[in-house]
């Protein structure tokens, strides 16, 4: 069954940076939702896999991934996946993706047409379709996240910095200790996001997008009867 996507989104990052990014793999990998890097054969092929759990049952697509074209100057990448489940099922796709510079950072674009066979086309492709637009927002979302958080912070000046932290421990010394105790920074351990042993649950997407569907409906229906 074959399944076409095109999505764009944008990142407030250079381009420069937008492009490193997206050609390293141990990098993107961590943005996929259930997704596995096994192995970096060279700069141009991968090893690895996408686990994907709908209600009590569990696959995983394992297989390559090739960059069979990559235009530096356009910014522009295309690769080939393919990949099979341990039932029989299999998974192969052609993804392009395109960076272009924007007034606030870079603005990403990816088509794909994947074909897919196994237990995840039960739902239908129309529901695929739907699910696989939530999956890009997460990876969006979590793309941002990687590249957003690595731009510099806005310069404070030394002697607004100086005064906010005098005024900081004048409050401080004044309070009780308890209150300087539950009004200290706390250390927040950082969250790895991509986790290897993510499991990719389908439902609550499906959900959403069946959601997305009857909206779209009756938005269309109210249009018509106006």
């Amino acid at each position: 069954m074959a399944v076409e996507i095109r999505e764009k989104f944008e990142v407030a990052a250079p381009i420069d940076a937008v492009w490193r990014f997206v050609m390293d793999p141990t990098l993107v990998a961590p943005c996929l939702p259930g997704a596995v890097l096994d192995e970096v054969v060279d700069e141009r092929n991968f090893l690895g896999g996408v686990k994907i759990k709908i209600g009590a049952i569990t696959t995983q697509y394992k297989g390559k991934v090739e960059l069979t074209k990559v235009d530096e100057a356009a910014r522009r990448v295309e690769m080939q996946a393919e990949g099979r489940e341990s039932s029989g099922g299999s998974a192969k796709a052609l993804i392009v993706s395109t960076l272009l510079p924007t007034a606030v950072g870079t603005e990403v674009t990816v088509e794909a047409t994947a074909d897919i066979t196994g237990k995840v086309m039960q739902v239908g492709s129309r529901m695929i379709e739907g699910v696989s637009k939530q999956l890009f927002q997460q990876f969006a979302k979590r793309l941002r996240g990687k590249l957003e958080g690595q731009q510099p912070a806005p310069a404070v000046s030394t002697a607004s910095s100086s005064e906010s932290v005098a005024t900081t421990t004048a409050a401080t010394q004044q309070a009780s200790p308890a209150q300087a105790a539950a009004e200290a920074p706390r250390s927040v351990a950082p969250t790895d996001t991509g986790d290897e042993g993510e499991a990719l649950s389908i439902v609550p997407l499906i959900l959403r997008a069946i959601w997305d569907a009857i909206v779209g409906f009756f938005r269309a229906l109210f249009g018509r009867a106006r």
